[in-house]
């Protein structure tokens, strides 16, 4: 295995970075390379690693989808029960991590998460299949279960407790984040590992931009 993993190497030379091209505002750049994964044909091109810290310090990532940037901050949905969710309500600050490969490029992000209001989340909510709504009453997320079976038959009860309706209503044990950076990370990859990566600091009302080695 060690010398099939050392024998794997890609030089990246597509494209390159710079002061001038990164601008002033990390979230405006951020948007342009969204739509540049997507445009280049990136397979979920907001798929997102969210990491955490549990109570017993260690850390813990997993992959979520982002559905918006507003009030300067980077929005997920998820069930506020889960492990993710106990993980922020002890410790707020997070980090996530984009990696679009075709592109040769990543953004590293660290901040501080908010809950949504819960206008903003049932807006959110109410624009689902109802599909994944359903799946939302029905998934205890991050529980132990026996099998499969048990998950399906929780989706069937849920999805008989609302068949008489069109509508909904958000879970009271669901909705959203939006994770406000303090930190953004702007990586592209060049020849020979000498990869361009420069980082926006949050300073008050403005943002430091700052050259790293790679």
């Amino acid at each position: 295995m060690k010398e099939f993993l050392s024998k794997l190497r890609k030089d990246y030379k597509l494209m390159a970075l710079s002061e001038t091209e990164c601008g002033t505002d990390p979230i405006f750049l951020l948007e342009k390379w969204l739509g540049d994964a997507a445009n280049a044909g990136q397979s979920e091109p907001n798929a997102m690693t969210l990491s955490t810290v549990d109570l017993n310090g260690f850390p813990s990532s997993r992959i979520v989808l982002l559905r918006d940037i507003s009030q300067g901050g980077l929005v997920f949905y998820t069930n506020y029960t889960s492990e993710k969710a106990r993980h922020l309500e002890s410790n707020p600050k997070s980090a996530l991590n984009f990696f679009w490969v075709e592109l040769e490029r990543q953004i590293r992000i660290k901040g501080e998460v908010r809950k949504l209001s819960k206008v903003e989340s049932d807006a959110y909510f109410q624009s689902r299949p109802r599909l994944n709504q359903l799946s939302a009453w029905a998934s205890p997320q991050s529980e132990i279960v026996p099998d499969r079976a048990h998950l399906e038959d929780l989706l069937k009860s849920v999805e008989a407790r609302f068949s008489h309706t069109d509508v909904i209503p958000m879970p009271p044990f669901w909705g959203g984040y939006r994770l406000l950076p303090q930190s953004m990370e702007f990586w592209q990859g060049r020849p020979g590992r000498l990869h361009d990566r420069i980082r926006f600091v949050r300073e008050e009302k403005s943002w430091n931009k700052e050259r790293l080695a790679p």
